[in-house]
């Protein structure tokens, strides 16, 4: 029978065996350069438009997170000017391990840049996996409410709010099935800003602001309900599918999102994106475009930009800049600021979203 572990060791086994190789291999000398597939991700829908990426280098999370979102300040005025609220979406993965999720100092770092900016209220909203107002608990957020008084900050968890909009994503056989997107994600009366954070995933390599955003959205059961469901599983229907269904949710997605910070100031290299360990990359990333905020995060983290699934795809489909050669970078040059983030051990696996389609692809994550 020919299987996919026969594959892996025939026709893909080269490439399979070097990320193998690759996974082992510490931040700093690791390579990725490894044999994939020859993949083409020629643009669907034409994108010349260029994208300005602002990078802040520095010891202080908190003033490079303020001073990144400065440097686009412009471009975020121009988005909020009809809205009613600003929404902060964290990156609360875990809502134990704080390296996994967004530090408090992040969020001051957005607050500090909106007091005195912004005149509205601001609301920090996130979905966890777990329970989020423990995690922002045990992050301390509710302190911001006392230091942003002018900013009237609310911490809100969009699994009580329990009001959803329905998108369709691809099950594990390829058929179609529902998911309940919070309705704050698809408000058009909010400015979105994202804080994400420099990790490498179980499933798709690497998360930043989309994966932040695409897996931030999608619902469980409130607390307190007794029938347990959580559509956030229902991503991790295969690698490949992981992919697309992240595709086709920032699509849904898009037309929403406001600005993105990237907190690099410590990332997480290895078994992220929740069980991972630090690296100190002292950087943060600002763009309205998330697409262009990403590539300049996956340079940062040393990983081969083909590699990034849903990332290429949201490119193809004019979701936002994912070339290079066509994103203005205000900040210091890349390479003095990139480090190689040693990757998944399942980094083999996950990259068989770009070989030849033999069996039903892996669930990973």
């Amino acid at each position: 029978m020919f299987t996919r572990r026969n594959w892996l060791t025939s026709v893909g086994g080269m490439w399979g065996t070097a990320c193998a190789l690759h996974a082992q291999r510490g931040p700093e000398t690791g390579s990725n350069t490894v044999q994939t597939p020859p993949m083409e991700f020629a643009s669907i829908v034409p994108n010349e438009k260029r994208s300005l990426v602002t990078v802040r280098t520095g010891e202080e999370r908190r003033r490079i997170v303020r001073e990144a979102l400065e440097g686009i300040d412009a471009e975020i005025r121009k988005g909020w000017k009809s809205k009613k609220y600003v929404l902060i979406k964290p990156n609360n993965v875990s809502t134990q391990n704080q390296l996994a999720s967004t530090h408090a100092d992040t969020l001051r770092g957005i607050l500090d840049y909106l007091d005195g900016r912004w005149k509205g209220p601001v609301i920090i909203a996130e979905s966890s996996a777990g329970q989020t107002m423990d995690g922002f608990e045990n992050f301390h957020y509710p302190r911001l409410q006392g230091e942003y008084k002018r900013l009237q900050v609310r911490l809100v968890d969009l699994n009580a709010e329990s009001e959803y909009r329905l998108t369709h994503l691809l099950t594990p056989d390829l058929h179609v099935q529902p998911v309940r997107l919070a309705a704050r994600m698809l408000d058009p009366e909010s400015y979105q800003i994202c804080a994400a954070i420099l990790k490498t995933h179980n499933t798709v390599i690497a998360t930043q602001s989309v994966k932040n955003m695409t897996l931030g959205a999608p619902l469980h059961q409130k607390p307190g309900e007794t029938v347990r469901w959580n559509d956030k599983r229902k991503y991790h229907g295969g690698v490949r599918q992981t992919h697309y269904n992240m595709f086709l949710t920032a699509m849904k997605l898009k037309p929403y999102w406001g600005a993105t910070v990237i907190d690099g100031w410590e990332g997480m290299e290895g078994n992220g994106p929740a069980s991972g360990t630090p690296v100190a990359s002292r950087a943060a990333i600002a763009s309205t475009d998330y697409i262009a905020a990403d590539r300049v995060g996956v340079e940062l983290m040393g990983i081969d930009p083909k590699w990034i699934g849903y990332l290429n795809y949201c490119h193809q489909n004019g979701v936002g800049q994912y070339d290079l050669e066509k994103i203005d970078v205000d900040g210091p040059r890349l390479s003095t600021v990139a480090k190689k983030y040693q990757l998944h051990r399942d980094i083999e696996r996950e990259l068989e979203w770009m070989g030849p389609l033999q069996e039903v692809p892996p669930k990973l994550g």
